[in-house]
């Protein structure tokens, strides 16, 4: 539950809510998707969950609708994918189980030492099934919330890079000791690879497809350095770089001349100073790449913005309040990890 608790502060941050001065509320459906994907890779590689069973006999989120989601790869499980059909039915069914459990066991007995839980959970009543799955903030809080106390929702969105190696550890050890009770050996490399948490592919694609049909007019710039942009000349530019904050969503895929990508900003974050400079540009950017006349990309832009941005609302139209959401991440990034900055001082004005 905190791994899990973990990983949704670090990756989806905008899909937290203020419930009241104590508690933020993040969406059920959210919390069951990511335990999902974190159980995935352990139950198929058969590494024991309780000292009594090898695999998952006895988890009770792990019914006939989850071994169906065996093809389908757990990193598609997701903020913004969509399923249908018999994939859709069993995931909803197995979101609805791993939900059920996450309410009945690890949300009631993570308790303060006065007996009151540390995690209450909001449920909803009965959630319809939907024919098309879009794993969006709507369908998510279907299944209602999961309340966490501010102080330490603030403390996993700061501190998460420390903590989430320690809770690791520790399920490591634990899975090891059931291994043992039973008798067992352990591959210590199949473990390990089972307990990391796979990102998405480093996926430019729909970006640079973008980027090139409008440098073929004319219309590319450097969001950096203003300069005009061929496809000979084009990179596509992680704004938040990639080794401090894995994240190719749309919003932070910025086209930039690639001697400034290259041999000016490298793996830097832009200073606050020069990311408002380039605001305008940043934005004339998302509308004629993704906001404007392109529905599939448009509502992927506005998904992925939701979800790992702090404030923007689902459904909102604004890319400025994308733009102020940017500015904000960026701050976290800069206060909280101490990401090295690059300046663009030639650019800044």
């Amino acid at each position: 539950m905190l791994r899990t608790l973990c990983r949704v502060a670090d990756g989806a941050a905008g899909f937290a809510r203020d419930h009241d001065d104590d508690f933020v509320s993040v969406p059920l459906g959210l919390v069951a998707l990511t335990w999902i994907r974190l159980f995935r890779p352990l139950l198929q590689s058969n590494l024991p969950q309780s000292p009594s069973n090898v695999g998952h006999e006895r988890l009770g989120f792990v019914k006939e609708a989850f071994r169906k989601l065996t093809q389908v790869s757990h990193l598609d499980f997701r903020v913004g994918m969509a399923f249908s059909g018999d994939i859709g039915a069993a995931l909803h069914q197995s979101l609805k189980d791993a939900a059920e459990t996450i309410a009945r066991m690890p949300a009631t007995h993570i308790t303060y030492p006065n007996g009151g839980p540390i995690f209450p959970v909001i449920r909803i009543g009965r959630v319809p099934r939907p024919s098309r799955i879009l794993l969006d903030q709507t369908y998510l809080a279907s299944f209602g919330d999961v309340l966490i106390p501010r102080h330490f929702w603030r403390a996993l969105q700061r501190f998460d890079a420390w903590i989430e190696p320690t809770l690791v550890a520790e399920w490591t050890r634990l899975i090891k000791f059931y291994a043992s009770w039973q008798g067992g050996q352990l591959d210590d490399r199949k473990l390990a690879v089972a307990m990391t948490w796979e990102e998405p592919s480093r996926d430019v694609r729909a970006a640079r497809e973008r980027a090139i049909k409008l440098s073929e007019g004319g219309q590319l710039f450097c969001v950096w350095s203003g300069k005009r942009l061929l496809s000979e000349t084009m990179d596509l530019d992680h704004c938040f770089p990639w080794s401090a904050w894995a994240c190719s969503d749309l919003w932070n895929l910025m086209p930039a001349h690639r001697t400034v990508n290259q041999r000016e900003k490298r793996s830097q974050l832009p200073a606050d100073r020069l990311l408002r400079a380039s605001e305008g540009r940043i934005i004339s950017w998302w509308e004629a790449a993704y906001t404007r006349d392109q529905p599939p990309l448009r509502e992927r832009f506005w998904l992925e913005a939701a979800s790992s941005l702090p404030g923007v609302r689902a459904g909102s139209d604004s890319v400025h309040d994308v733009f102020d959401a940017v500015c904000l991440q960026r701050m976290k990034l800069k206060n909280d990890q101490q990401v090295p900055e690059w300046t663009g001082e030639k650019y800044a004005v």
